[in-house]
């Protein structure tokens, strides 16, 4: 059975949340939004476009959306400045912004079986997973309310006697947030929820795949009485103007993306003009080592949570999986089990374990990825197929062993059901063999050496390591890669400096005879 800790405890223990799972036309109600929200009013694209947002288990139509337009962006970026240099804003309190933060987290928190349903119809993501993924996005407001009264200055020594050196900080104005759509909630609470316990306005562009969840999200900030302008949405297919207004507009003080390495080197680039903060969490190709003197429960146990959840569509996903020669042919066949046990489905099951992939786009991506394998030698144990009898986008779960260096699943993040092994012999090549990457974002490894844990953990050329765990991610730890993976923080304390200045004051010529 598919191990999803973090996911299943968590929604165990929240389970009264959560009533039983209904169809998402039997809950249609305030929550499945069809407008934008700019400055306090739900509104449609200036030009009447609109787009189409379908469930990519079955292909259906679930709702429709605003094509909002370049016009409509600036506005939304207008409201947002005129929102941060209110009175309704600017003088608000840590506390009070605190009180608000709390209030939007509490509401998401009594909606979460309705967001849970939409983030599933949308994405395709196992309804459970959805749950899981509810609790942790909204755990980031819980934990911002709480750090909003936690941004300190300092007062620095002076080295002459009539002088006070003071450290403060101060938010850094509209901050424009570019989600996608594998985690349609979390990633916008973790952006937003920093960004306004410090005392900005944002701006959120949703990916186009699940802008539904976004919008759901939203309404509960509004119901939370968070004053008009302070949060405005913009829902989109025209991504590349929007983006490149975001990142050269003077009235957008920073931008945080959460996408593609390739996207955000072209998000970095264009926000050279106006030299403004940036912050980016980009693609991973994260290496996954077991080494012989790992506890090969745990070792599957992770593999399985590290690389299936959401069908493998996650940045942190175990990509590469260096296994070594001792252990490697009962680790092989105790995944090999574990996953053509796995239950693939709708995800709007309680038992579905596997749902589809986002998209046609993911879907060419991966059957190419596994079709290049076959092209380098390499051998498909298990899976490698369209799974056409559930619909057009399920992917058989795969495993692909003999996998060589020049095959694209080994130097190119998979986003997808597919489990690459690579045999090792010592640790020496395991680590050379996983930093041989442009990419750095997450990595994990399996060993029962305490030593052997400390020597690894430190070599490994990533922002955040799993050691004997699979997953990772919490409000309370610090988010990000190095390389090519990303820029800044997101979660922890550290969240909050990507959306604040550091300001010095120096008062002079002080009298304290």
């Amino acid at each position: 059975m598919l191990r999803t800790s973090f996911i299943r405890v968590i929604v165990k223990h929240h389970q009264h949340q959560f009533s039983s799972v209904k169809s998402l036309q039997q809950t249609m109600s305030s929550l499945l939004q069809s407008k934008a929200y700019i400055n306090g009013k739900w509104v449609n694209a200036s030009d009447g476009g609109v787009f189409d947002v379908k469930n990519p288990a079955n292909g259906k139509v679930i709702g429709n959306v605003p094509n909002m337009t370049v016009g409509d962006c600036q506005e939304a970026i207008d409201a947002a400045k005129r929102a941060f240099h209110s009175n309704d804003w600017s003088s608000l309190t840590a506390k009070q912004r605190s009180a608000l933060l709390k209030t939007w987290f509490r509401l998401i928190e009594q909606n979460g079986q309705e967001i849970a349903e939409i983030m599933t119809a949308e994405s395709g993501k196992p309804i459970n997973e959805s749950k899981g993924e509810v609790l942790y996005g909204n755990s980031f407001l819980e934990w911002f309310a709480e750090e909003a009264r936690r941004i300190y200055g300092e007062i620095v020594p002076a080295p002459v006697t009539n002088r006070e050196l003071l450290v403060m900080k101060q938010p850094l104005g509209v901050a424009a947030l570019i989600t996608p759509w594998n985690f349609p909630l979390a990633m916008i609470t973790r952006k937003a929820g920093a960004a306004l316990a410090a005392g900005c306005t944002v701006v959120i562009k949703p990916a186009e795949d699940t802008p539904l969840t976004c919008l759901a999200v939203v309404k509960l900030a509004e119901d939370a009485c968070i004053p008009k302008g302070l949060i405005n949405d913009k829902l989109t297919k025209k991504a590349a103007p929007i983006g490149e207004l975001l990142c050269k507009s003077p009235d957008v003080g920073t931008i945080s993306f959460t996408g593609s390495t390739e996207v955000g080197k072209l998000l970095y680039r264009q926000c050279a003009d106006t030299v403004k903060r940036v912050s980016l969490e980009l693609g991973g190709n994260a290496p996954f080592i077991v080494f012989d003197s790992a506890n090969l429960e745990k070792a599957v146990d992770g593999a399985m949570a590290s690389k299936f959840r959401n069908c493998g569509q996650t940045c942190v996903s175990a990509n590469r999986f260096f296994v070594q020669e001792g252990i490697y042919d009962r680790f092989i066949n105790a995944l090999k089990q574990r996953i053509e046990s796995l239950k693939i489905g709708s995800g709007e099951f309680d038992d579905t374990q596997i749902g589809p992939l986002v998209n046609e786009m993911q879907f060419n991506k991966i059957t190419e990825y596994v079709e290049d394998a076959r092209t380098n030698n390499a051998h498909v144990l298990t899976g490698g197929k369209r799974l056409s009898d559930l619909g057009e986008l399920f992917y058989a779960p795969t495993v692909i062993t003999d996998v060589g260096p020049n095959a694209r699943i080994y130097t190119e993040e998979v986003f997808g059901p597919i489990v690459s092994v690579i045999k090792f012999k010592t640790e020496e090549e395991a680590l050379e063999k996983a930093n041989q990457t442009r990419r750095g974002l997450a990595g994990y490894f399996f060993s029962e050496n305490l030593q052997q844990v400390f020597r690894v953990a430190k070599r490994l050329e990533v922002g955040m390591v799993g050691v004997n765990e699979g997953l990772i991610s919490a409000a309370e730890a610090p988010f990000g890669g190095v390389k090519e993976s990303g820029i800044g923080r997101e979660g922890c304390h550290y969240g909050i400096d990507e959306y604040v200045d550091v300001k010095y004051v120096c008062m002079g010529n002080l009298n304290y005879n």
